[in-house]
């Protein structure tokens, strides 16, 4: 019986330290039915050079080196629209596969029903050198940020708690069809992916870690609450979104807490434009509170919290 082909979207941008050992690790997979699809955002490093002599050397690398700087976005959909397989990965070149993660992502998904979109893992972090520092769920577990891993219908766990390692999940090909692929409108996909896919389909978690994540300085997850950060207001269009797809006052009391979340984080990263929009998205909720407008108050007197919040954050989870 032939083995359901997986497509893993390789996407670089000056990842030119790092390609080669991603590009390499998904070669090595033990897996044997894999479209290798090799996409470069207009690096301005080395990266380019370094895809050029990849390809030389395996010519089964389907590559691209676009002319111009899209963003993620819109970078994997150009991407995806090539494609075959009935399995997708989005692989950052900075991240690492072990051997056997498509072959045991793939036997997940096989012992499965067709409900079931997205499979994703546990993993381990590395610094720029490929040392570890910490390992996602142990790490989650260990500040109490998490009391299980969700699976099946994760669409209020999703709204209220960050616990998927994103880099980590396998998507069934039909996940992103009924997406029409990631929202290109927004600085960043995975929220709004878990939030639009959680609704329709159901999440199984396969606990082994199959993936290193790199973490780098000024990656695109790094600036998530950096002042002025352009993902607040990402993050605010997906939570209005996720309006329309709440079905009950459950689903309403998961988004108001995110929502609040947001607020807060808004407020003490300097970022007062987007606590103005989560403000006013939880008025249209009929849901503002005291409290709330205590965190709109002070995000108006624009004070300088972010470094208290960075603080904090070294002191209450570490530096990373």
């Amino acid at each position: 019986m032939a083995k359901p082909l997986v497509t893993v979207i390789c996407l670089c941008y000056n990842h030119g330290r790092f390609v080669r050992e991603a590009i390499e690790s998904v070669l090595r997979q033990t897996y044997p039915a894999i479209q290798i699809l090799v996409w470069d955002d207009a690096s301005t490093d080395n990266s380019p050079a370094v895809i050029r002599e990849l390809q030389d050397e395996y010519p089964r690398l389907e590559v691209t080196l676009a002319t111009e700087n899209e963003g993620n976005c819109k970078a994997f959909n150009q991407a995806y629209a090539r494609a075959k397989g009935e399995f997708i990965i989005d692989f950052s070149t900075d991240d690492v596969m072990q051997e056997q993660s498509i072959e045991k992502q793939v036997n997940c998904f096989l012992a499965t029903d067709d409900n079931t979109g997205v499979v994703f893992t546990d993993a381990t972090y590395i610094d720029e050198q490929g040392v570890v520092i910490r390992h996602h769920y142990e790490h989650l577990f260990r500040h109490r940020l998490i009391t299980d891993v969700a699976t099946g219908d994760v669409f209020r766990k999703l709204l209220t708690t960050y616990y998927i390692a994103s880099p980590t999940m396998m998507m069934r090909r039909t996940v992103l069809d009924a997406l029409n692929g990631y929202d290109e409108q927004l600085s960043y996909e995975d929220f709004d992916l878990w939030v639009r896919s959680s609704r329709i389909f159901r999440y199984t978690f396969l606990n082994e870690r199959l993936y290193f994540i790199r973490l780098i300085n000024h990656s695109l997850s790094s600036g998530q609450y950096a002042p002025a950060s352009r993902h607040l207001i990402s993050t605010y269009r997906v939570c209005q979104k996720a309006i329309a797809l709440c079905r009950d006052s459950g689903d309403r009391g998961a988004l108001v807490q995110r929502i609040r979340y947001e607020l807060r984080q808004s407020t003490l990263s300097d970022n007062a434009i987007a606590a103005k929009k989560f403000g006013q998205l939880l008025y249209a909720l009929r849901s503002k509170s005291l409290v709330d407008r205590g965190w709109l108050l002070l995000s108006a007197f624009r004070l300088p919290l972010s470094r208290i919040r960075k603080w904090y954050q070294v002191i209450r989870f570490g530096s990373r």
